[in-house]
């Protein structure tokens, strides 16, 4: 009997033999070496059998599971993974089917061993051989639920998490690289993956925090979930195409909305920064253009969720790389803005008008906090764009801002003109931040007049925050070597950047500059003006000396400074002449002339002795001392214009132009800003410091108009044309009546006259030049110029060809 066993057992296959010599009597023993070397060498030999010797190990491995010898199991993995190693024909796929079931068989165990068993092997093992009908779909899912595993002992639960993790990130490696296995980014796999991923992601938050030290983190901390799972999501994303970028987006968006991680912010940040350095950069566009989708869909929730999700947009901004924003750069800022004008309607109605979530109660802090946010995006776009399409971003904006006159209102009826006002304030926010940093060589093409106009008529608003952004805008446009923070009194003490003036700026100021005097005379003369008014005026005046000045430039302003001297209400007025010694100061150091210099000086140190209210340090300060009237000044604390004409006029400026008060002209903007204060200002005759100024008893007062005056002239008017019927008339009759000689004789000595003045024209501008010698003498004594004709004049030989 023992010899009939013996017999049977000897015809076995080969490879069962060799498979079975492998396993030890006791499985503490470990793998036989010497038996898995000749099963080794037996499968290189007769790779026809690998197949075989898969089959047959994946039996025993299911048998042993079974039979709870888990021994046993650890050996045959051991023996799959070498053989995996070691062979590499091409009947590698049959093989690798059994290790798959075997991986498979071990992931359904109940024992978290067994399973940390097959993850590894799985996860180490890598694939160099396509596949048509091999599927990962149970892997995914099987990764997917270790990586939320939930079991009692904390450090199992952590070897199981970074069990599924290391599982996912094998299951990617196999996958992404093969064309035939492109399914794992389809969003059934991806809702699967990238949650699994955050989950742990998230939860390692804490931990982190909790560490005391990056120095003293051993390496068991390093390997922690969350550390795997950074690791793991950058390597996904970082084998992403163009057209996987958004099925691996849209999970992440998902998670953060389940469970309400953009309130937080920091999360949503982190991941969003994870995904940005990832992805390879020309696809970083997508991303934004992912966000702001689902900002749209979010456009009526809470406000907290839409700002997590513009301030995601704030960070994305900033990584990504100049000219990323996409090919619809335009419907980015369009998409913000359109944001902006909802939170203001939200918080003027305090409803989100639906009627499923109305009974929300929207807090108005909440939603002053997004449309900051907003804003801060904005700015962060725009500094990522070439000057063109800033510049283009700039008039885009303009275009939105409702301008008294010529947009149309909001259609809030209730609170139109406050949504208008608001609406108004947040979108020039939003311009003063996309002109920050904003620096360009050609002004004249930067700023248009599409852009300018609407701009400075913002200026003729009673609105003061309104008037003061704008300020800020035109300050931050002109400033394009950063001199604003260096403008003090003292210039002398500091290097500023002062370059000649270009032609471009020269036809820049040409065009736009009379306009913007106007509006800075405006502002200074506005009642509700408050001291950064006047400082952004002063910082104006002073970047416009030297960023856009000419010697034209340079007399005009100063002809402004002194017109602003003026009659108005005593903090005004104070404030006001505090503005023009200060950039009369910093414009006589910049033109350096020295009797200039002296003259502003001496008036400077006198009103430092008489009346210092007048100069910036006693008025723009937190609680300036003003003196409750401000009657008649002394003409010694003054700036005097035929002082200055005289002194500017011995250096070349055009004295002419300097003695000539500045008046500022009326436009349409008056008509359509619909406030008296500006008739009233346009109306009165500019006067350098009126009662007290030297040169006003040369100065005939401006007539008044009464109702008399305008009904006298309505009367004439009507007269005028009454006579110019009349002369028509007889015209007409003495052309029909007279007889013809009468009539050609009148039209002959009109003709007559007409061929007399054109031969005089013709005689000036039509003369042949002069003889070298042909200077003779006139009646008069003077010498006269005789015309020769041209071939009678004699040309020295070298001349003549």
């Amino acid at each position: 009997m023992t010899g009939v066993c013996g017999c049977c057992g000897a015809l076995r296959p080969r490879y069962k033999r060799l498979v079975d010599n492998i396993f030890p009597e006791d499985p503490e023993d470990g793998l036989v070496k010497a038996n898995m070397e000749k099963l080794t060498f037996y499968a290189l030999s007769a790779p026809e059998k690998l197949d075989r010797i898969g089959a047959y190990l994946s039996e025993r491995l299911s048998r042993d599971v079974a039979r709870h010898r888990y021994g046993y199991v650890c050996i045959a993995m051991e023996a799959l993974d070498q053989l995996l190693m070691a062979c590499h024909c091409q009947s590698i796929n049959l093989f690798v089917e059994s290790f798959l079931k075997m991986v498979r068989k071990l992931l359904e165990a109940d024992k978290p061993n067994l399973q940390i068993l097959g993850t590894n092997s799985f996860a180490n093992i890598e694939e160099d051989t396509p596949s048509y009908h091999r599927s990962y779909d149970f892997f995914v899912s099987r990764f997917s639920e270790m990586c939320h595993s939930s079991y009692e002992d904390p450090d199992i639960r952590t070897k199981i998490r970074m069990a599924g993790i290391r599982g996912l990130q094998g299951v990617v490696r196999k996958t992404v690289n093969d064309e035939l296995q492109a399914n794992i980014w389809d969003p059934q796999h991806m809702d699967k993956i990238v949650p699994s991923l955050l989950f742990n992601l998230q939860s390692g938050e804490g931990t982190d925090s909790r560490s005391p030290s990056p120095l003293q983190a051993s390496e068991k901390e390093k390997d922690s979930p969350a550390e795997l799972t950074e690791r793991c999501f950058r390597e996904l994303l970082g084998r992403a195409a163009y057209g996987n970028i958004k099925n691996a987006i849209t999970p992440v968006l998902m998670h953060l909305d389940n469970h309400s991680l953009w309130e937080g912010k920091t999360f949503a940040v982190r991941c969003f920064k994870i995904i940005m350095y990832s992805i390879q950069s020309q696809h970083s566009h997508l991303v934004i253009q992912q966000l702001l989708g689902h900002l749209d869909a979010n456009s009526k929730s809470s406000a907290t969720v839409r700002a997590g999700i513009v301030e995601v947009l704030l960070e994305v901004a900033a990584i990504a790389a100049s000219g990323s924003v996409g090919p619809t750069v335009l419907e980015v800022f369009n998409t913000l803005l359109r944001h902006l004008r909802l939170s203001v309607d939200y918080e003027l109605t305090g409803s989100y008008d639906c009627t499923n979530i109305g009974s929300k109660i929207i807090k108005e802090h909440e939603e002053r906090q997004l449309q900051e946010a907003v804003i801060r995006t904005v700015g962060s776009f725009a500094n990522i764009l070439p000057t063109y399409q800033r510049s283009e971003v700039m008039l885009f904006i303009m275009g939105k801002i409702p301008l008294p006159g010529i947009h149309p209102m909001l259609p809030s009826a209730d609170s139109g003109s406050e949504s208008n006002r608001m609406i108004q304030v947040m979108l020039l926010k939003s311009l003063r931040q996309v002109t920050c940093g904003f620096q360009t060589t050609n002004m004249l093409t930067a700023l248009p007049n599409s852009f300018l106009d609407p701009l400075l008529s913002f200026a003729l608003l009673e609105d003061a925050e309104i008037r003061l952004l704008v300020l800020e805008i035109l300050v931050s446009l002109i400033d394009r070597h950063d001199n604003l923070p260096n403008i003090i009194s003292d210039i002398s003490v500091l290097k500023l950047k002062v370059d000649k003036c270009s032609r471009q700026d020269n036809l820049f100021m040409k065009k736009h500059a009379q306009h913007l005097y106007r509006h800075i005379y405006l502002c200074c003369k506005e009642a509700s003006s408050i001291q950064p008014h006047f400082e952004k005026l002063y910082s104006l005046l002073a970047l416009i000396s030297m960023e856009l000045a000419n010697e034209e430039v340079v007399v005009d302003l100063i002809r402004l400074a002194l017109a602003l001297q003026e009659t108005l209400p005593v903090f005004n007025r104070c404030a006001v002449h505090a503005l023009s010694s200060a950039y009369l100061n910093l414009i006589s150091q910049l033109t350096t002339v020295p009797a200039f210099c002296q003259h502003v000086h001496e008036v400077i140190e006198m009103r430092e002795k008489e009346v210092p209210y007048l100069l910036p340090e006693d008025v723009f300060i937190e609680n300036p001392k003003m003196p409750k009237t401000l009657e008649k000044l002394e003409v010694e604390v003054l700036f005097q214009q035929a002082k200055i004409t005289e002194v500017l006029g011995g250096s070349g400026f055009n004295s002419e132009r300097l003695a000539t008060p500045y008046i500022p002209q009326f436009t349409d903007e008056d008509r359509l800003s619909k406030r008296k204060s500006v008739g009233e200002t346009i109306s009165l005759q500019v006067e350098v410091e009126s009662r007290n100024s030297p040169e006003k008893e040369e100065r005939t007062p401006a007539e008044e108009i009464t109702f008399e005056t305008l009904k006298n002239a309505i009367v004439d008017s009507v007269g005028v044309e009454e006579q110019e019927k009349e002369r028509r008339r007889l015209v007409v009759e003495k052309f029909q009546k007279a007889p013809f000689e009468e009539i050609a004789a009148h039209c002959g000595a009109r003709a007559t006259l007409l061929q007399s003045k054109l031969n005089q024209i013709f005689e000036i501008t039509i003369r042949p030049p002069p003889s070298p010698s042909g200077i003779i003498t006139s009646s008069y004594g003077q010498p006269q110029s005789r015309s020769v004709p041209v071939f009678e004049m004699k040309f020295p030989d070298l001349c003549v060809y």
